[in-house]
């Protein structure tokens, strides 16, 4: 068996003497695991860092084997980011995320979305936003997305200002007000399209949405909890959106 494919690295792990499991996101073949001969050695470790962008080519006798890739870089960018903490941290983060999908499960849109937060590493408060963003959507690609869209009370889709924490459902802020602290609070970035930039209280309140779904649905059944990089990622990019 043998394809080709993008994929983003994940991590990687040595194997044997001078070789190297490497953990790809791709674009059509999902999160995938292959055995890079060479690549613990110093010629294939600098093409090998978490955040490139590859071409990988796998082959294997049989689908469910291990296999083997052959790579080449297509954008080595990992030597650009790792002096900087936050870029450090996010990529921690979302090999994290990422390994939440089924291994070997085609998720396009995932795929483009981490490589566009990737990209933009050198712009940490973009880089927050899209994080919150990119986890609303990992979880509704695990079948947990919230409706951000329509009051759960009385179906208004004006002056939405909450979020449920049992329904995942909006709410709007005349029907939630009586009950506001045991709302999660719905920052407008992520209610209205036309919404300024976030500053550092609704990039918190944002992610402290996400992070409280993830923990519910994804993390806590796996007997997992949100990871320090995370918390570090969000600490470092909000000391850039206070500065």
């Amino acid at each position: 068996m043998e394809w080709t494919d993008e994929g983003i690295v994940l991590g990687t792990r040595r194997h044997g003497e001078g070789n190297a499991i490497v953990e790809l996101m791709t674009r059509g073949h999902g999160r995938h695991l292959g055995l890079v001969r060479g690549g613990a050695g110093t010629r294939l470790r600098p093409v090998l860092q978490p955040g490139n962008r590859l071409r990988a080519v796998w082959r294997a006798r049989l689908d469910e084997h291990l296999g083997n890739y052959s790579v080449e870089g297509i954008d080595l960018r990992a030597g650009h980011f790792l002096g900087a903490a936050h870029a450090v941290y996010a990529v921690t983060h979302l090999a994290a995320l990422t390994r939440l999908l089924p291994e070997r499960d085609p998720h396009e849109s995932v795929y483009e979305a981490l490589d566009a937060i990737v990209a933009r590493l050198d712009a940490p408060l973009d880089v927050a936003e899209r994080m919150v963003r990119f986890e609303l959507d990992l979880l509704a690609e695990l079948g947990f997305g919230l409706d951000l869209y329509s009051c759960a009370a009385t179906g208004a889709t004006e002056d939405l200002a909450y979020v449920s924490p049992k329904s995942g459902r909006a709410v709007s802020r005349a029907a939630g007000e009586a009950w506001r602290d045991r709302l999660l609070h719905l920052p407008a970035f992520l209610r209205e399209e036309a919404a300024p930039p976030p500053d550092a209280a609704a990039l918190a309140e944002g992610f402290a949405l996400t992070g409280y779904f993830l923990s519910r649905h994804a993390l806590e059944p796996r007997g997992l909890a949100l990871a320090d990089a995370r918390a570090r990622f969000i600490a470092s990019a909000l000391r850039s959106a206070a500065a």
